[in-house]
């Protein structure tokens, strides 16, 4: 596949060749959509917690006495039946990750790269290079490109003042070559690569 290389500033810089294994394939929901399951399973804080029958502060002297209430016998007002009584089998702090095959989620990554190459969304930029790495310069260079929600994946080390520039203006993210997921690779509109980042990319997927 081949795609128009351009320059921040909207002029043109060459093409260059997209390996068909990373960037050609037909994208299939099901394995993006189990990748990003593992993603943000794997983000849940899991964090959630209840008190017990054994966690709630109550007396524990017998609330009545066992026979001749008419009622149903109790010993503890602790007891989930119980208004401020415990929860039975509530949530408690735990990991919801679980494990996924590297080679599956290589692979989604190659299917999520496809999905915006074939949709028209993925934009490939000669660098980041800016003469005035200021937010102003990235906000133009963003504007006059038409990027709104767009996500910039640079090679292995990102561009330090473009990142500077960029971290104020809203809708504009950037990761390096290794940061690269499916999950916020799909919920961008637009996928801009530097040159670098293409072949660092297809130097890991390949």
């Amino acid at each position: 596949m081949k795609l128009d290389v351009i320059k921040l500033d909207a002029g043109k810089a060459g093409s260059i060749e997209l390996a068909d294994e990373v960037f050609g394939l037909s994208p299939r929901g099901d394995l993006l959509q189990r990748v990003v399951r593992w993603q943000r399973a794997k983000a849940q804080a899991g964090t959630h917690s209840v008190l017990g029958k054994s966690d709630v502060s109550y007396s524990t002297k017998k609330i009545y006495r066992q026979k001749g209430t008419g009622g149903a016998r109790h010993g503890s007002k602790k007891a989930p039946i119980f208004r401020h009584g415990g929860v039975y089998k509530g949530p408690t702090p735990r990991s919801h990750a679980f494990d996924l095959p590297k080679k599956v989620r290589a692979l989604g990554l190659k299917h999520a790269l496809s999905a915006k190459a074939n949709a028209g969304e993925l934009v490939v930029v000669e660098d980041l290079n800016l003469a005035d790495a200021k937010t102003a310069a990235v906000a133009k260079a963003v504007k006059e490109n038409g990027w709104k929600r767009v996500l910039v994946i640079d090679g292995a080390e990102v561009n330090e003042g473009f990142a500077r520039a960029a971290r104020n203006i809203e809708g504009v993210d950037i990761l390096p070559s290794m940061g690269a997921n499916v999950y916020d690779i799909l919920k961008r509109d637009t996928l801009v690569i530097t040159r670098a980042g293409v072949e660092a990319l297809e130097a890991r997927l390949k």
